[in-house]
């Protein structure tokens, strides 16, 4: 690909700040944790909680979809059978309801997908750190015939 020019002007350099190849300056934020201010500020989002038998995602988003914070039961630390439990989905449901009162979040609709335990105790989670629930849809697939059954065996 070749080598980079480095391109120097007098504001990047009388600023301070190193030159970056392209001329462009480069601002490293860090990751927003819990105990950390968010960047964003909004009043109202939806909770999707996906609770299988085997795992419970739970991703908040703002009115218009954009994804906030999403967790799972994998990513705090659970790992095979337990990640699928209700005391993880109330693990999962507890961080990020901190992350959405530093967001500034004080009411969520909560649309719920699967069969899994940790669907109820999300929930209740969610709703004891204060933030109010204000509907609660489940839209479970539910199969109306099934797909077709196999032939008979023939021996």
């Amino acid at each position: 690909m070749g080598k980079k020019k480095i391109i120097e002007t007098k504001d990047e350099v009388a600023g301070g700040q190193k030159p970056v190849a392209g001329g462009a300056s480069k601002t490293a934020s860090p990751a927003s944790s819990a105990g950390k201010s968010a960047k964003v500020k909004v009043s109202n989002g939806t909770l999707y909680i996906r609770s299988t038998y085997n795992n419970t995602l739970m991703t908040l988003a703002d009115k218009s979809g954009n994804a906030l914070f999403a967790s799972s039961s994998g990513a705090m630390g659970f790992k095979g059978a337990k990640k699928g439990t209700p005391f993880a989905s109330a693990k999962i449901a507890e961080l990020l309801a901190d992350k959405a009162i530093n967001a500034g979040i004080k009411e969520v609709d909560v649309v719920v997908k699967g069969v899994g335990a940790g669907r109820e105790s999300g929930i209740r989670t969610f709703a004891s750190k204060g933030i109010e629930i204000s509907a609660i849809r489940d839209v479970t697939p539910i199969p109306h015939n099934g797909p077709k059954p196999k032939k008979p065996r023939r021996v």
